[in-house]
């Protein structure tokens, strides 16, 4: 009964958490980064998992958008519960704008029936803001016909904060899951002056399905197609991720579209297009490589470069001895 509780109470705070604002850095292989996509990922491995992940978005725009995350997480069988770590860093513009986070998160499942399992984590992070002030021009250097610095006086170079997040996720044992996540919700004061800033709450809705095309070979497994779904939004700003995978080990192939063109315009005659992306995964004992491009269908096109993504994950290989029914996400790896 408790677990039915919690549940819902994740629900009742979905229903609440409407009005967002701004928008937090995104990742196209969001399951390769499943720490930052939702805490309740934490531990969905057979033992431990390392994963690495690079970005560099629009590179042909001066300044550009990088990002990085280092990530480890753990299973604790005896406990049905994992715990992670991880390491975020993002830079954005030709203004410096830096964003550094250290994340510690807890997930916890429990088996709802035979082959239904939730999973609910949390994540704590300690956040760290800065940008480089000599590569921005303030008004009151214009006005001072182009003075060397600026006389703002209650400008802050660097901003800490506490940021804190939930999420939880229901998965079949074999076919689909579903989940939701909840970054911000402490709504943490960011400005770089004295006005208040609060980061807007972000939420997310993602999931998948498993369609198994052939039958397990006895040195791998069979080829199956896995169609996924990823939608976010943070105050005026969502978007919406949709495509498949199919994957016959070692090799993963993927395409999806970012996008809400048929339901939402940001405004009248800008549609709410993004890009198409392609992925090819390979897989080699126990590591996992992923590269990813977008291709930007907006009217930017021609103008970004696109993206590119890297991932990279090891997880570590499970001891011989034989272990008791495992409570793991059947999701994608890339």
């Amino acid at each position: 009964m408790k677990y039915r509780c919690w549940l819902a109470f994740l629900l009742v705070v979905a229903v609440f958490q409407t009005e967002l604002k701004a928008q937090d850095p995104q990742f196209s292989q969001f399951y390769a980064n499943s720490l930052f996509l939702n805490p309740a990922f934490a531990g969905n491995t057979e033992v431990g998992r390392m994963a690495l992940t690079y970005r560099n978005q629009w590179p042909s725009i001066p300044g550009g958008f990088i990002s990085y995350t280092a990530a480890y997480d753990h299973n604790l069988y005896s406990a049905n519960s994992g715990i992670g770590v991880m390491l975020a860093y993002d830079k954005a513009g030709s203004g410096g704008l830096r964003y550094t986070s250290i994340n510690g998160m807890y997930a916890y499942g429990a088996r709802l029936t035979r082959m239904l399992t939730l999973r609910s984590g949390v994540r704590f992070a300690g956040v760290f803001r800065g940008f480089d002030r000599s590569k921005l021009v303030f008004a009151d250097q214009i006005a001072r016909d182009g003075a060397p610095i600026t006389l703002e006086s209650d400008l802050q170079d660097n901003v800490n904060y506490a940021d804190v997040s939930a999420g939880w996720v229901l998965t079949h044992r074999k076919h689909f899951w579903i989940g939701m996540a909840f970054d911000h919700l402490n709504r943490p004061d960011q400005a770089f002056a004295e006005a208040d800033a609060r980061l807007p709450i972000k939420y997310s809705v993602h999931g998948g399905l498993n369609w198994q095309l052939s039958e397990d070979q006895r040195d791998r497994p069979g080829a199956k197609l896995t169609f996924i779904g990823h939608y976010k939004a943070q105050q005026d700003w969502d978007q919406l991720d949709f495509g498949a995978y199919w994957t016959y080990d070692p090799l993963s192939i993927g395409i999806w579209y970012r996008g809400l063109p048929a339901v939402k315009s940001f405004r009248a005659g800008l549609p709410n297009n993004d890009a198409f992306v392609v992925l090819v995964g390979y897989a080699f004992n126990d590591f996992r490589f992923g590269y990813s491009y977008d291709l930007t269908i907006s009217k930017l096109v021609g103008q970004t470069g696109g993206a590119h993504e890297i991932s990279l994950s090891y997880e570590l290989p499970a001891p011989r001895k034989k272990r008791r029914s495992k409570i793991l996400i059947p999701c994608a790896k890339f």
